[in-house]
């Protein structure tokens, strides 16, 4: 799934983001990243969508080698992926349900089944009654859900989560982790980057810690949560997103 040898990246005001960092993810795995502001785990993220390239190294992602990759070629790698962001990153011009249908719309899906999969999406984050609904009329937790239910309505291989409960309150943090590992549970690998040591004690799964551009610390626990019913039947063969 992701295997990184040798990976360096230095910025060019001189900062060394990532030095000679070695890191191999396996297909279904559960992945904290910890470490301190400018560790260099936002720099590893970006390195594995390809928002930022190695200068030197191996990184290969999803069977693409992102080091060689060209540029019109990334579009094609992130369709591989769902990306959860610290900030939602939603259209607020948009409804709910659009904001989620636009990540099916841009790669081309039918619109019968995006009809389909999207009602899908909003019954398995806990916001079926929430399609027509603006961005701002929103809280911040069901923000993040949206953008969750956006980052795997096209059933990614891959799905990446940048501090996904950095702006929202305890008890709506405990319901984001818990659908990332029943979608974890489920076959998706999950890598979630995070501050917040005492959410990822309560998991468990690999922890991996970053400091100075490099891997500091590389543990592995069984996660602490089952399959949640949302998420299972979110992929049950009769009524998955197909």
């Amino acid at each position: 799934m992701i295997h990184l040898e040798n990976v360096s990246k230095v910025y060019p005001n001189g900062t060394q983001a990532v030095k000679d960092l070695s890191l191999d993810i396996a297909d279904g795995e559960f992945v904290f990243i910890v470490g301190p502001s400018g560790a260099g785990k936002s720099t590893l993220l970006k390195l594995l969508i390809r928002e930022e390239q190695a200068d030197s190294g191996t990184v290969l992602v999803n069977g693409h080698n992102l080091v060689t990759m060209p540029r019109r070629r990334v579009p094609y790698l992130r369709r591989t992926m769902g990306i959860v962001f610290q900030d939602f990153r939603l259209i607020d011009k948009m409804t709910v349900y659009d904001n989620v249908a636009f990540a099916m719309r841009v790669i081309g899906y039918s619109e019968k089944t995006i009809q389909r999969r999207v009602p899908m999406a909003l019954r398995m984050v806990g916001l079926a009654d929430k399609g027509k609904r603006k961005p701002h009329e929103l809280s911040g937790g069901e923000q993040q859900r949206v953008s969750l239910a956006r980052a795997i309505i096209n059933k990614p291989s891959l799905l990446i989560a940048d501090e996904p409960t950095g702006n929202i309150d305890p008890e709506r943090s405990l319901e984001v982790m818990k659908m990332l590992c029943g979608i974890c549970q489920k076959g998706t690998t999950v890598i979630v980057v995070t501050h917040e040591h005492e959410l990822v004690k309560q998991f468990g799964g690999r922890v991996i810690g970053i400091e100075g551009g490099q891997i500091t610390s590389d543990t592995t626990e069984p996660l602490r949560y089952p399959i949640t019913k949302k998420a299972a039947s979110f992929t049950e063969p009769k009524e998955g997103l197909v």
